[in-house]
């Protein structure tokens, strides 16, 4: 019974008609050394669907796991596992586009992608440094708008180097802006999404417009650099524990399963064998309507991956002056 149920609510189906499976593996932080032996646990703990970005730093290594996993006379076709990524801020300008996914596919040892997406709204200076900074440090952006970045995207899914693409931290109103000239539509919209920033507005924004949603830190990424010591934990949330107990599941069980409820994707990263096995396992029991409501009700705008940087000892967002910066929008 769990087989069945498990087939009839493990993907969420994208507007070109391609499944995408609720829960694949995220590779952000994952570090060279530790990454390709995560990418095979997963794939044998029965993921589909890898997570991965340019600027991760990873991608030649996670190649090397899917060359050792996929391919006729493999234990897994390339067509059964789902892999996406993402084209980084310095390689925006239409002429940096192909280039630049033409490197990801030799890194990863693939003829194509099943999505790739803009990692952000905004660009960086354009170029092979990927956080280019003047003398003081500032960052030097470029203003190359992201329409004209799309379609240079679009051009790839015309050549099959990609067979879907979409938006990664895009707001509403440049979903929208996208859409005013796509001739290939977008299908996904990446995120940071968990309990404590539900993004119901922006779920059902990209639900009308036909977007799936893929939810990044849905454990509320404890491990990354610009942590603040009293801020909420998500883990230890009491709606989540008692859940946890009710259902024998652990609380990451609990915040996934609140996700593939909702028909979101989600990408939890993980390099350590038995939790990288535990995250996919939450096909097998729902939460009732009012325990998925009191899930959502710990939502309170609290947005963890906001790159930070001090100016004059206050800690500030380091894009936020950028004309793309996409979070001084309400969704």
């Amino acid at each position: 019974l769990a087989v069945l149920l498990r087939g009839m609510n493990d993907f969420a189906v994208l507007n070109t008609g391609r499944k995408m499976p609720l829960i694949g593996l995220g590779t952000w932080k994952s570090e060279p050394g530790k990454v390709k032996q995560a990418v095979i646990w997963a794939l044998e703990a029965g993921y589909r669907h890898i997570d991965c970005a340019s600027i991760y730093g990873n991608e030649a290594e996670i190649g090397e796991a899917l060359q050792e996993k996929l391919g006729p006379e493999k234990s897994l076709r390339r067509e059964d596992v789902f892999i996406t990524s993402k084209l980084w801020n310095s390689k925006h300008h239409p002429d940096d586009v192909e280039p630049a996914l033409l490197k990801t596919l030799k890194d990863l040892k693939l003829e194509y992608l099943d999505l790739y997406l803009i990692h952000w709204p905004y660009a960086f200076q354009r170029g092979d440094v990927p956080f280019p900074r003047q003398e003081d440090g500032t960052l030097l952006y470029d203003d190359t708008d992201y329409k004209l970045t799309w379609s240079a995207m679009e051009k790839l899914v015309g050549k099959g180097l990609v067979r879907a693409i979409g938006l990664s931290n895009f707001n509403s109103r440049q979903i929208d802006d996208i859409l005013s000239v796509a001739s290939v539509k977008p299908t996904v919209l990446q995120v940071e999404c968990h309990p404590y920033l539900a993004q119901v507005e922006l779920l059902a924004h990209c639900r009308d417009r036909g977007l799936v949603v893929t939810a990044y830190s849905p454990l509320g990424s404890a491990d990354r650099a610009w942590k603040h010591p009293n801020e909420p934990i998500l883990l230890e949330e009491s709606v989540i524990s008692s859940l946890a107990e009710k259902y024998k599941k652990s609380p990451a069980q609990i915040l996934l399963r609140w996700q593939t409820q909702r028909g979101v994707v989600t990408i939890p990263k993980s390099v350590t064998e038995s939790r990288i096995k535990e995250n996919i396992q939450v096909f097998d029991f729902t939460l009732e309507a009012e325990e998925m409501k009191s899930i959502g009700a710990l939502t309170r705008g609290w947005r963890y991956i906001v790159p930070m940087i001090e100016v004059e000892g206050k800690r500030v967002p380091r894009d936020a002056g950028h004309p793309f910066y996409p979070f001084n929008d309400p969704y």
